[in-house]
């Protein structure tokens, strides 16, 4: 994990659709000081496969029993030189081993205004729904480093928008947008600073 090379090199893990990964590839699409190098996927049918082949990255499919063997899982970051591991819609737990290897340089986004609506199972339409079951106000994003624990990591940047009587498909649609506009930016203030 050398910091000296001149373009840091990104996995993006994700276990779905792939919208925030796509975001991702568009804006280090040839970007002079990141690329994105590899995506992970744990579902063999994630529509995030065919985005990556969209921009020619190359992608690797690592099955849950797989992620939890620590040789499988850092022989494969190694071959890709990977510098920072960004979660996209990624539903597994980070395992403690790949906490430790990578300190500082695995970041999630969560849709909803940490701490509240984070947790194990706490994720998609589920943190939607639950935000306006609750008569929020405010719901947005959460940008934060990942440690052992789901949602718990250190609060890097948050970006709130108004629910007030939304239900929970409008509040999607809001919270996505906003994942959309700034998770990139964020990462790319995070890998260069």
């Amino acid at each position: 994990m050398s910091s000296n090379k001149v373009r840091q090199r990104l996995a993006i893990f994700a276990s779905g659709s792939g919208t925030n990964a796509e975001a991702m590839m568009e804006r280090f699409f040839e970007h002079p000081q990141i690329e994105v190098a590899l995506v992970v996927t744990n579902k063999s049918h994630a529509g995030v496969i065919q985005r990556a082949e969209r921009f020619g990255v190359e992608w690797v499919l690592i099955e849950r029993a797989d992620f939890e063997d620590e040789e499988v899982v850092e022989a494969i970051l190694e071959e890709y030189k990977i510098d920072w591991i960004v979660l996209a819609g990624w539903l597994l737990l980070i395992p403690e081993y790949l906490v430790k290897a990578y300190p500082n340089r695995i970041v999630n986004i969560h849709p909803a205004l940490l701490p509240k609506f984070g947790g194990k199972g706490m994720y998609g339409a589920r943190v939607h729904k639950a935000v306006a079951e609750a008569g929020e106000q405010y719901s947005g994003i959460t940008i934060h480093y990942v440690n052992e624990r789901f949602d718990e990591g250190k609060i890097i940047a948050q970006h709130a928008v108004t629910v007030a009587n939304d239900d929970a498909a409008q509040i999607e649609r809001k919270v996505r947008e906003l994942e959309l506009k700034h998770y990139p930016v964020e990462v790319e203030k995070l890998v260069l600073s």
